[in-house]
């Protein structure tokens, strides 16, 4: 089986490194023929380490020791791979490993159900990021189970877990308040304002929050965001419909850290969004500076998607594109998005403008 010669390999290489020769003058090959099962648990799991996490599961069938090594020293694990019976797997699994914090369950067609995430949440008490993206099958059941039994929850995937409700939504953040990034695109009946004001008012950490296509998000539930989670730096608010100006006014008034902005679609957003993140760049000058202070990274915008947003005019968006040196124009870079904007084609940033005055330099030299 690949697997286990993958392990064998791993496991004749470190030896090697690790042992070398018995006293006794026998090889380490010979070791390694006939004491697998006395292979230190640091050891044990430096090999591990280097190998996917198929194997990883082959080696717990190993032995007792081996499989109780494992279970107390894993903590990361993708099941991604897994193309059929994954809630099974889980099921089997999850058990045996109390000591997870990482654990990806991404799947291409929905396979787990709600058993699965609530044998999770009994026993992965530690766990810190879950994947569950394209779990159709999920219901309200896993986020109760998992408010109640994974309150150490920094990063969640739930993106096109569409029958959520934003009742379950809301409890969930009142027990998981350390969340910093959350994924809810897609999650039409989870992601509405009554879940947003409780995810503010609950979730104050919060950095990273994904809301592509929950039209039933409007300025209310992303005002009480801007108040409440000023480390927010990222924000997708994407075929968002009914947001409009409001809410981007709150954003830069409140959320200084704000790094990646996507209004994709967003129709209702004018020129006086644009200028109110533009004057808030100039306004917020001291702030930045005692962020800097503080390990911050370099502050403002580096992304922002206004595609579709036809109402925009290119002063507006030429004097924000000026304002956040980071946002660029050129070929390569397009981290200002302004596609479906045809009135917008005249905004460049200031390496394309030097780029093409260089250009229009050489070709009179010529």
């Amino acid at each position: 089986m690949k697997e286990t010669e993958n392990l064998e390999l791993c496991f004749e290489k470190m030896m090697v490194e690790n042992i070398g020769t018995k006293s006794g003058g026998e090889t380490s090959r010979g070791v390694i023929k006939s004491e697998w099962k006395d292979i230190p648990v640091e050891l044990l799991l430096r090999i591990l380490s280097l190998v996917d996490d198929q194997t990883v599961i082959v080696a717990a069938g190993v032995c007792h020791g081996w499989r109780d090594a494992i279970s107390w020293g894993l903590t990361h694990l993708s099941l991604s791979w897994c193309k059929k019976k994954m809630n099974d797997l889980v099921l089997s699994l999850v058990p045996k490993l109390p000591k997870l914090q990482v654990l990806i369950l991404r799947q291409d067609t929905p396979q787990l159900q709600d058993d699965a995430v609530e044998t999770i949440a009994s026993y992965c008490h530690d766990l810190q990021e879950l994947d569950l993206s394209k779990s159709f099958r999920l219901t309200d059941r896993s986020l109760y189970a998992l408010a109640r039994g994974c309150p150490n929850l920094i990063k969640l995937n739930i993106s096109g877990c569409s029958a959520f409700s934003d009742a379950a939504l809301a409890y969930l953040s009142g027990f998981c308040r350390k969340l910093k990034i959350l994924n809810l695109c897609g999650c039409v009946k989870a992601a509405s304002d009554r879940a947003l004001r409780a995810i503010g008012y609950n979730c104050h950490q919060l950095q990273s929050l994904n809301l592509g296509w929950c039209d039933r998000v409007g300025d209310e539930g992303v005002k009480s965001l801007a108040y409440d989670c000023p480390d927010l730096r990222a924000l997708d608010l994407c075929g968002c419909v009914l947001i409009t100006d409001e809410s981007v006014i709150a954003l830069a008034n409140h959320c200084l850290h704000l790094r990646s902005l996507g209004l994709y679609y967003c129709q209702s957003i004018t020129d006086r969004a644009m200028y109110s993140l533009a004057q808030n760049r100039v306004k917020s000058k001291h702030e930045v500076w005692e962020s800097v202070k503080k390990g911050y990274e370099e502050e403002g915008l580096t992304n922002l998607n206004i595609s579709q947003c036809t109402a925009l005019t290119p002063p507006a968006v030429q004097l924000l594109c000026d304002s956040f040196p980071a946002l660029h124009t050129c070929p390569g870079r397009h981290s200002l998005i302004i596609s479906g904007c045809l009135s917008l084609t005249s905004v460049h940033c200031a390496c394309s403008v030097q780029a093409h005055r260089a250009a229009s330099s050489f070709s009179l030299a010529h």
